[in-house]
């Protein structure tokens, strides 16, 4: 691991019995110290990667000023207040340097992208003429302007074009393409060891035996990992034996950046991953005010994070969402901002909910009585992987509500928010 970077000593050390999520992500994003390992990549395999430099654009975006459409440039002094009848005097092609100024009283044929002569300001699309032998013919009430595009329009010389920090979509990349730069740097991807463990335990394809269960929290994890832009690295299911449960938690902890393994947060006494991280580093098991989500252990070995994720795959799934991502974000120097919460009446009602607690219920939107809901998956129990694939977001429920009727104004955040 690089010695670039350095956790703080017992970073997810805490005081408090029961975290609220806001002190959960307030800590995770206090106490890691960023990965700045950047790297060179070519633009066009940059998506998802988070950007370490801030692009400056070097010249103006446009570079030059060129029409917008195929049409006719002229200079909107020619024109009349009613039609206007003007020679054709030159023709000009996208990629070609205009040969010479436009002649005052005349137009030039242009296409789509292709420089504006000097002399012309306005660009006419050639629907909106008539062609009269080498003439056009032009209606009255054209707007001086029209059709062009200006130089630096979109972005002007030194202009910042993309900020360091930024997890690149397909908008940057584009942005940064037009200014012609071909590589970037990105920090590095993080290297992501993920866990199964237990002798019941087995991964799909193989015949289940009395006792066993398929491990689906490994397909969940790998999906949302390839989402986060992180790179994935499979030890397997480690059996309950102390040993080889050591053996490969030491091994990976110098190979990749962050371990995540799926149930034994709550240290249960065949728990030998955990008994090898609180031997190796240093172990803290938090108790977090949410549901679903509400026991977490995160620790450190060495350079490398260790979080023990609940081992239900709902569970598995929000804490993913809430603690991991931010995490991965704070590890990679990247500007990570909450997931954006949209208002919207409740399609459901429900009596009681504990107070002190906040809740993530899985749910979708869909228009009810004429209006957009929100609308609730009927049971919350963290084993059904059926209410994930329904959901197309979490209804937030803060701690100081203890019950919902309908038509209440509830929180709904789209999967899209985290990139999902």
């Amino acid at each position: 691991m690089s010695a670039k970077r350095r956790l703080l000593d017992d970073c997810f050390l805490n005081d408090r019995d029961r975290l609220r999520h806001e002190e959960a992500v307030a800590l995770i994003l206090e106490r890691l110290t960023p990965v700045m390992e950047p790297e060179e990549v070519a633009v066009d395999l940059a998506l998802g990667r988070i950007l370490t430099e801030t692009v400056i654009a070097p010249h103006n975006v446009p570079a030059f000023t060129n029409a917008a459409v195929d049409g006719y440039a002229v200079a909107h002094a020619s024109l009349k207040d009613g039609e206007s009848r003007l020679p054709v005097s030159m023709r000009i092609a996208a990629g070609h340097t205009p040969e010479a100024p436009l002649k005052p009283g005349t137009a030039a044929r242009i296409f789509t992208g292709a420089a504006m002569p000097d002399g012309a300001d306005t660009c006419i699309m050639q629907e909106d003429v008539t062609v009269s032998g080498d003439d056009i013919v032009i209606p009255a009430g054209v707007k001086k302007g029209a059709n062009t595009r200006a130089a630096g329009e979109d972005v002007k010389a030194g202009d910042a074009v993309v900020a360091a920090g930024t997890r690149l979509r397909p908008q940057e990349l584009a942005a940064i393409a037009s200014t012609g730069k071909a590589r970037i740097a990105c920090a590095r991807r993080l290297r992501v060891a993920l866990v199964s463990s237990g002798d019941e335990v087995v991964r799909p394809g193989t015949p289940l035996k009395a006792g066993q269960v398929y491990d689906s929290n490994h397909a969940l994890l790998s999906g949302l990992m390839a989402a986060m832009g992180a790179e994935v690295i499979d030890i397997g299911i480690l059996p309950d034996e102390r040993e080889a449960v050591r053996t490969a938690i030491v091994d990976a902890a110098a190979r990749v950046d962050v371990i995540l393994s799926t149930g034994g947060a709550s240290r249960g006494e065949a728990d030998y991953m955990v008994e090898t991280i609180q031997e190796m580093g240093s172990l803290h098991a938090w108790q977090i005010a949410v549901k679903p989500g509400r026991p977490l252990a995160m620790g450190q070995l060495g350079n490398t994070v260790f979080f023990a994720l609940p081992g239900n795959p709902v569970a598995a799934f929000v804490t993913v969402l809430l603690y991991v991502q931010p995490m991965f974000s704070r590890l990679q120097g990247a500007n990570w901002h909450p997931p954006r919460r949209f208002l919207v009446p409740a399609g459901f009602a429900i009596p009681k909910k504990k107070a002190d607690r906040r809740e993530f219920w899985r749910g979708w939107l869909e228009v009810k009585d004429g209006r957009q809901v929100a609308m609730k998956f009927p049971r919350d129990g963290s084993g059904l992987i059926s209410g994930l694939t329904r959901a197309e977001g979490l209804i937030e429920v803060t701690e100081e509500v203890t019950q919902v009727a309908e038509g209440d104004p509830v929180s709904f955040i789209p999967f899209g928010e985290f990139g999902l």
